[in-house]
């Protein structure tokens, strides 16, 4: 396999594979995408992402319904939800290549830690934090509202020099970029994960309490006074734990929010289909983690609770 042309594998053509596999493979990569219940619709017709910055895209795709007739390849991008982690590790090591880099890209803390344990111990393991607008509508259709950004962090594997770790998450950013997504790589994950959940924790926590997408959240004076303290709580809780985010980065993210069209955030979605929310990765493992460096989060350990009412009466 050629270093210049690498063979990329999806796990999880939901919204987020969907979207930056379908980028990937426009630019010319070797992308192969493995699906479940969606096989049929995909296998058929490719996949289609309606952007409000490319516009329509639609193109055919390598698409497997059994990862034993996928090929294996030099980089894997997960993109399914968290609470699935632990039945994907058999599937991961053996769609990998030998040396392959798995690029976990999903919201929250603690996910690459699950994973770690359950994978080859040739595999390189990165998170990857997507900062988009993104939805799926049907089976291999995709809704692209806003943004895109991805910011990658090396977590583990054989790359033991920070000058080694340094250039496979480079390399990852590259690929993203060669397919004309901004993309960064980030020297600390975890605080990469922290900044992350400045949005994640207000924004996907309330659409499900409060049935609100980002348009009437912000809207409401309430609502937005809630938002910025939880907003706060987040930094909080990221600096006891050790991270200092980047001065204004809160009031950053808020503002970008205003800016953004109307958005329903994923956990609102996985809630209307009464499927499991991320509710472990989002806010039990960052409120445990402050916790443990003597920090209490009242706020969000509030919406935690409040959400794990409704996540087990919903799937009930």
């Amino acid at each position: 396999m050629s270093t210049s042309n690498p063979r990329i594998g999806i796990i999880g053509t939901g919204a987020i594979g969907g979207f930056y596999g379908l980028m990937l493979a426009r630019a010319g990569f070797d992308v192969h995408f493995l699906l479940r219940s969606e096989f049929e619709a995909v296998s058929r017709h490719g996949v289609r992402v309606e952007s409000a910055l490319h516009g329509t895209l639609q193109m055919p795709v390598q698409a497997y319904a059994d990862v034993a007739d996928m090929p294996r390849c030099d980089w894997l991008l997960v993109g399914a939800k968290t609470t699935s982690n632990i039945d994907l590790a058999p599937v991961i090591n053996q769609a990998a290549a030998r040396g392959c880099k798995v690029v976990l890209l999903q919201n929250g803390l603690g996910v690459e830690q699950q994973l770690r344990p359950l994978l080859d111990d040739h595999l390189h393991l990165l998170g990857g934090l997507c900062f988009i607008c993104v939805n799926r509508e049907a089976p291999g259709v995709i809704q692209h509202q806003a943004l895109g950004a991805v910011n990658l962090g090396y977590d583990s594997g054989p790359a033991l020099d920070a000058a080694g770790r340094q250039h496979i998450t480079e390399a990852g950013a590259q690929l993203f970029r060669t397919a004309g997504i901004e993309a960064q790589a980030m020297n600390n994950l975890e605080q990469a994960r922290w900044q992350k959940l400045v949005w994640n924790v207000p924004y996907n926590g309330l659409s499900v309490l409060l049935r609100a997408s980002t348009t009437p959240l912000m809207a409401d004076t309430h609502s937005r006074d809630l938002i910025q303290a939880l907003m706060a709580e987040v930094v909080e809780g990221a600096r006891s734990c050790g991270h200092e985010l980047p001065e204004g980065y809160a009031e950053h993210l808020f503002a970008v929010t205003e800016k953004m069209p109307d958005y329903w955030p994923s956990m609102y979605h996985d809630f209307t289909h009464q499927r499991p929310l991320e509710l472990a990765a989002i806010y039990a493992e960052p409120l445990a983690q402050a916790r443990r460096a003597g920090c209490s989060l009242p706020r969000i350990e509030m919406l935690y609770q409040a959400l794990t009412f409704i996540d087990l009466h919903n799937r009930q």
